[in-house]
């Protein structure tokens, strides 16, 4: 069984679910960093965005955790801060960081689409990382089995569901750095293309998991999955049916520090 504590600052443990977490966020920013510049967005936007985002993203994906596990932390309240021990939501922080970033580009004056391009392979590169936290918080695992690549998991060989979305996430992660310099790939194509994606995926994987919240008797991941695929599938054919996906994925300038300021 892994430790999931890394090492301690005197008596301070410091935990590799919050290491992986955290430089899931630091790639995933040094990676739109670079592309910002290409679209001739200020850096500085982005990092603003990301200095509002994540925290509210955090605060999404636990209180999913937390509401719809209620029974677990309805006996033990202090447990509802303890994200140390596990226990976030990424359908929680994905609704909550979209809409906040809806909110913050309109503000702004930036593409909401444009920017959501540039953050789609940073996102799916940071839940592949972020999974190997499950990896060591022994968590987000799947049924008992004898297949060659089983893991020895909380007593029992399991389907290593985290390391099936993590090379799914991966994969992912590849194809959107393809897909976004496709010349026939419009503006926020990229963005729903990885919706579409990591929500087939995850429809697939959460089959496998015995954690999974449940709505009755459906999973209720597995209806978010087909939920944000649906939405996927309608805003492409509606944005192109009416015109609104007239914008390239990719500048097709090349890149220069001297760029200007883009906004809109």
């Amino acid at each position: 069984m892994p430790d999931p504590i890394a090492f301690y600052i005197g008596d301070q443990p410091i935990r590799w679910y919050g290491i992986l977490i955290s430089s899931a966020l630091l790639i995933g920013t040094l990676l739109a960093q670079r592309e910002t510049v290409r679209h001739r967005i200020d850096p500085d936007f982005l990092y603003n965005l990301i200095l509002w985002a994540t925290p509210l993203a955090l605060l999404g994906a636990r209180a999913y955790y937390v509401i719809f596990n209620w029974k677990y932390y309805a006996n033990d309240l202090g447990e509802i801060v303890a994200i140390r021990h596990g226990g976030l939501g990424i359908f929680g922080a994905l609704i909550v960081a979209f809409a906040f970033s809806w909110y913050y580009t309109r503000k702004h004056g930036v593409s909401f689409w444009e920017m959501a391009d540039i953050a789609a392979p940073s996102l799916i590169l940071g839940q592949a990382i972020g999974r190997w936290g499950n990896f060591f918080n022994q968590e987000a695992y799947g049924y008992p089995t004898d297949v060659p690549w089983a893991m020895m998991i909380d007593g029992e060989m399991r389907h290593p569901t985290f390391l099936y979305e993590s090379i799914w996430d991966i994969v992912g992660f590849l194809l959107l750095l393809v897909l976004r310099r496709r010349p026939w790939m419009r503006r926020g194509e990229v963005f729903l293309f990885y919706l579409a994606y990591y929500s087939l995926g995850r429809f697939w994987i959460e089959g496998l998991r015995m954690d999974s919240e449940m709505v009755g008797d459906f999973r209720l991941p597995q209806l978010l999955s087909l939920a944000w695929m649906a939405f996927a599938v309608a805003a492409y054919y509606y944005r192109r049916k009416r015109g609104y996906a007239d914008e390239p994925a990719t500048p097709t300038t090349p890149e220069s520090a001297n760029l200007e300021t883009k906004r809109g």
